[in-house]
């Protein structure tokens, strides 16, 4: 069964939430690539959508939205590159990283809201509100 922790970046108010999805919400995500879209309702922001803009496995190796599949692969990274940050000008690494399919492998998926109704933190606060009253 997958589990995955989203991580939804609100980029108008400039803040992140962090989900625990497990189950048949978790399912909605297994197979989509980077820079997908996915209804919110995974993550309990019905009236959202979410763009998935990258993750990592759990070793912590970032995935790459150059690498097909969602296989570990070894690339040569520059400072350009995702998961590599160089020391001295021209340095290049060979690094591993995960492909950009989410796979049972993925830990972490991180996503931006890209479309909704209202904000993040009023929606988040609606449920709240509804889980208080019952």
């Amino acid at each position: 069964m997958a589990e995955f922790m989203v991580v939804v970046a609100d980029p108008e108010a400039g803040d992140s939430h962090q989900f625990d999805v497990e189950g048949q919400d978790a399912n909605r995500f297994l197979g989509r690539d980077l820079g997908d879209e996915v209804d919110g309702g995974a993550v309990g922001l019905d009236g959202f959508t979410l763009e998935l803009t990258g993750g990592s496995d759990k070793a912590g190796r970032p995935m790459h939205p150059k690498v097909p599949g969602g296989n570990l692969k070894e690339i040569l990274a520059k400072d350009v590159d995702i998961g590599f940050k160089e020391s001295r000008p021209g340095e290049r690494k060979r690094v591993t990283v995960r492909g950009r399919e989410i796979n049972e492998e993925t830990v972490q998926i991180n996503a931006k809201v890209v479309s909704g109704d209202g904000s993040v933190a009023d929606a988040l606060a609606g449920d709240d509100d509804e889980a208080d009253e019952e």
